[in-house]
């Protein structure tokens, strides 16, 4: 919003548009629509998860939208006053619908081997660029995908450095050439029973790189070459929606459901452990076995 050409687009709709779109998007507008647009009830979420189904070739992301919609309200919060986006109680088997979607898109399409090893792959050139200094931060705001990839190509070839060389005549070809990292190990939820992942391991953070560089080492790659893989979307079955039920009472509808009505959601730990793997990638084929990851990226659970 700070683009000066964005807010000469919508000098039209006032002086504060910039700002109030801004609170609109991010979820903290107080105005009673803004569920639409950020929340469980996004309608753009609804497009994509059937978009990306159709250009997927998948089954998976189907929502009984024009149900949806027909049951949207617009309620009053019982506990706050307020008035927000709901649903009548004749639109929750669609609401149940959005969830599962979502969940089988992750675990089908997003979470697919290929899609996170080209996933990978970029963020691994992205990141390198701007360590190198061949990208600044603030740069990476603007272009698409293609055209980041274009400028970060043009400077690689432009300087120095075996940063500059692994991203111009390695990466960058092996990811326009779909040639993938490699899965080296693949961790399930039952592989790390009794162990809790580090929290890091799901982050992007030095000590993160570092695991990685070591581990690089000693399968005799380059810096960089080998990525650990652990996918996150805590808010995957994330719900806090008003519904209308049939006698007019108003509830809110949360992490726990509603008993009898709409149960999914008590069983999101469950499935978002199944939808999660945790891979190790690299950029040449190599073995890496499994006990020495996990004593390198665990630790027992407290209740094991």
């Amino acid at each position: 919003m700070a683009s000066p050409s964005l807010r000469d687009a919508l000098a039209p709709l006032g002086s504060s548009a910039p700002d109030l779109l801004l609170e609109l998007i991010s979820g903290k507008s107080e105005i009673p629509l803004r569920g639409l647009v950020s929340g469980a009830l996004d309608l753009d979420k609804m497009e994509y998860l059937r978009r990306d189904a159709h250009f997927s070739g998948v089954p998976y992301g189907e929502v009984d939208v024009s149900r949806l919609l027909q049951g949207l309200a617009l309620l009053r919060d019982p506990e706050s006053g307020e008035y927000e986006v709901g649903v009548h109680e004749k639109a929750v088997a669609a609401l149940e619908s959005l969830l599962f979607a979502k969940y089988q898109m992750f675990r089908n399409v997003y979470w697919h081997h290929a899609v996170r090893a080209a996933t990978v792959l970029y963020k691994r050139i992205v990141e390198e660029a701007v360590d190198s200094g061949l990208l600044v931060a603030h740069e990476l705001v603007g272009p698409t995908d293609e055209e980041l990839l274009h400028e970060i190509s043009r400077r690689a070839h432009e300087a120095d450095g075996e940063a500059a060389e692994r991203i111009g005549t390695r990466w960058l070809p092996a990811l326009r050439q779909r040639r993938l990292p490699k899965r080296a190990l693949e961790l399930n939820a039952a592989d790390l029973t009794g162990r809790q992942v580090e929290d890091w391991v799901a982050s992007s953070s030095p000590h993160k790189r570092a695991i990685e560089d070591d581990l690089a080492l000693d399968l005799d790659l380059e810096p960089g070459e080998v990525v650990i893989d652990f996918p996150s979307k805590k808010a995957m079955f994330q719900l806090n929606v008003l519904v209308e039920r049939r006698d007019g009472q108003i509830q809110r509808l949360g992490l726990g459901g509603l008993p009898g009505l709409l149960d999914l959601p008590r069983l999101a730990d469950n499935l978002y452990m199944t939808a999660r793997v945790l891979r190790v990638f690299t950029f040449e084929q190599r073995t890496v076995m499994a006990d020495d990851i996990i004593a390198r990226i665990t630790r027992p659970n407290s209740t094991a």
